[in-house]
């Protein structure tokens, strides 16, 4: 899978350098209503641009409650992993029996050490994209994300810092990736005073993929 092209460019008004927030939202029915930021963007003045790489691929990486964290593995959508401890090392292994009831969409991990919980962590391009924490013996935590990435602008927000989800409903902008090679991304708006408006974000020159990439790498 191709990575994706992304160049953020500030075409607003704003004097401040208001930080831009990118995130992903874990769509799977039993993670809780808690948001990572992927990427934020600061000190981008306006008419600066900021290039952007979004890789469809991701990693997955674990730790137990003494903080010790098992060897990074590439996780792609439909795959099943669990955690297991083999004399005193903690491993993080595909699963050696898949669970058919859990959705193939999504890439599942199980704790299946006898004792104590585990801290699981999704990345993508190396940054934090998801995570589940206290997972305990024999719980599972499902990452499943569709081909999208949300923006706001958001002030005090920082990389691998936790928000609530509904801090970011009604002030986010969905960016829809499905399909596609390159983009911009333009926020407008901002400003001060009687003129101000709020901050917009939209994609410009969007190149979509060809019908051979279509057929080669769906």
């Amino acid at each position: 899978m191709s990575d994706i092209k992304l160049n953020f460019i500030n075409k607003s008004n704003d004097i401040n350098t208001a930080s831009v927030v990118i995130f992903q939202k874990n769509v799977a029915t039993d993670f809780d209503a808690l948001t990572v930021p992927w990427k934020v963007l600061t000190n981008c003045h306006k008419n600066e641009k900021h290039p952007l790489t979004y890789s469809q691929k991701t990693q997955l990486v674990c730790s137990d409650s003494s903080g010790n964290k098992t060897t990074k593995l590439d996780a792609d959508k439909g795959q099943q992993f669990e955690v297991t401890q083999h004399n005193t090392t903690t491993s993080l292994q595909l699963a050696s029996i898949k669970n058919t009831t859990t959705s193939e969409e999504g890439i599942v991990v199980t704790n299946h050490l006898s004792k104590g919980a585990i801290h699981a962590q999704l990345l993508r391009n190396g940054r934090l994209v998801g995570f589940r924490n206290s997972i305990r013996p024999h719980q599972k935590a499902v990452f499943k994300f569709q081909p999208k990435l949300y923006i706001a602008a958001i002030s005090g927000i920082e990389e691998g810092s936790v928000i609530n989800s509904p801090t970011l409903e009604g002030i986010s902008t969905e960016l829809p990736l499905e399909g596609i090679t390159s983009a911009d991304i333009v926020m407008t708006g901002g400003g001060t005073g009687a003129t101000a408006t709020p901050f917009n974000f939209s994609m410009e020159n969007v190149v979509k993929k060809t019908r051979v990439q279509l057929e080669t790498n769906p």
